[in-house]
């Protein structure tokens, strides 16, 4: 063989070989990463059940102390949380020293502070649990139910982003008025034998006003992030208008998406990938009223977006807004993480781990039947939407890997 044929084979060869390693790299890493995410899939559904316990096993730290040191830019908690119990019980439990108005908002709440000094919020129930909120898909009054049920889905779906929220009941007349501010006293007033308070916010109406089942209120509680983590509010480049008549960008471009990828901060790093994460989220709970969104401050794009409000949930099962999957189908990207997450909780397994996780919430049944059905179905629809993006543009454009190494050092 001529030398010069002898280069070109050798060539060819050598070509051969880096593109065979490369390939086997990536597959090797591929597999290594999804089977990482079976690990965690398997860990998530043995912890999936949270008893709430009063005792903190081998600490001298507070219940508030522990979850503050768990929030980290990209998590408000961690993986492994074997003091959950022990928090939620805490939060359901302990004694309110001080109940003042909500913070700002369009909706009804009390901020309560609790003993030890935390601050939860307190939504308290308007509709009972088979009650179908009709009209726009973000009509009707915050669902206190929806919240204790997003926070679930949050841990199953392993993005651990949402603020704790369990289920309580108060008595308004023992425990909610004698530490009342003046503020919030002024808002109670008595219907029937039922006592009822209407708060302050901007659609708070003494005709509207929240009662008891006589004195005592079912609803829930969500824990105040640490003050050391300021929020900062962005609005939501796929909110609606809220107008009659008026559409929102998104709405009617298609390629929308690309004019979002240009602007900061979803130009570069996690946040436009998170913007997917929650569309997904809110599609599955029924959430068509996220128009604003928190991170953490001075961030420069790297906080997660926060869980925050997710209330407006869980109103009408039969109703599956596809509008709210609009991030997913005009971008078509999705972590890899996701997309393996979502494929471990199809055949009924998401039914199924959300209704065990919140089988021991103080406000236990959480969700009617006919919510946990919609959730399966809603999933079915989002692995569609992905696989129609597959389709068109191949799985390696439309599955992105994302893997931030945490720290909760």
């Amino acid at each position: 063989m001529k030398l010069k044929q002898r280069v070109v084979l050798l060539a060819i060869l050598l070509v051969i070989f880096i593109f065979t390693k490369v390939f086997l790299i990536d597959n090797l890493d591929t597999s290594a990463a999804n089977r990482e995410d079976q690990r965690a899939f398997h860990r998530m559904m043995a912890g999936l059940r949270v008893e709430l316990v009063s005792k903190l096993d081998h600490t001298l730290q507070s219940p508030w102390e522990i979850a503050a040191q768990w929030v980290v830019p990209r998590e408000v908690y961690p993986e492994e949380t074997p003091e959950l119990g022990a928090i939620m019980h805490a939060m359901a439990t302990k004694k309110i020293i001080k109940a003042d108005v909500g913070y700002k908002g369009t909706q009804l709440k009390a901020l309560l502070i609790l003993e030890g000094g935390q601050k939860v919020v307190f939504k308290p129930k308007r509709y009972n649990r088979d009650y179908v909120v009709e009209g726009e898909p973000y009509a009707g009054y915050d669902r206190h139910n929806a919240e204790v049920a997003a926070f679930h889905l949050d841990r199953i779906l392993g993005f651990r982003r949402a603020p704790l929220v369990v289920g309580r009941f108060v008595n308004l007349r023992t425990e909610i008025k004698p530490v009342a501010t003046e503020q919030l006293l002024s808002t109670f007033l008595t219907i029937g034998n039922n006592t009822c308070f209407y708060g302050k916010c901007y659609y708070c109406r003494e005709t509207e006003p929240a009662c008891a089942d006589g004195d005592t209120m079912e609803g829930s509680v969500t824990l105040w992030l640490p003050d050391v983590w300021p929020l900062q509010k962005h609005r939501h480049p796929w909110g609606r208008t809220y107008r009659e008549g008026k559409l929102a960008r998104w709405e009617y471009d298609e390629s929308y998406c690309d004019a979002v990828k240009k602007t900061s901060p979803y130009d570069s790093g996690p946040r436009l990938l998170d913007i997917i994460d929650t569309a997904v989220f809110d599609y599955l709970i029924g959430n068509a009223d996220r128009h604003h969104y928190e991170s953490f401050q001075d961030d420069e794009g790297a906080s997660m977006l926060i869980l925050l409000d997710n209330a407006k949930s869980f109103g009408n099962p039969s109703l599956d807004e596809r509008s709210i999957l609009a991030p997913l189908y005009q971008c078509c990207i999705i972590r890899v993480s996701t997309w393996n997450r979502l494929n471990s909780l199809k055949n009924g397994v998401l039914k199924s781990a959300l209704k065990s996780a919140m089988a021991h919430d103080p406000i236990s049944p959480v969700l009617s039947d006919p919510h946990l059905d919609a959730v399966d179905q809603r999933l079915l629809s989002v692995l569609a939407t992905v696989k129609q993006c597959t389709d068109q543009f191949g799985m390696d454009a439309v599955l992105v890997e994302d893997r931030m190494p945490l720290s909760h050092l």
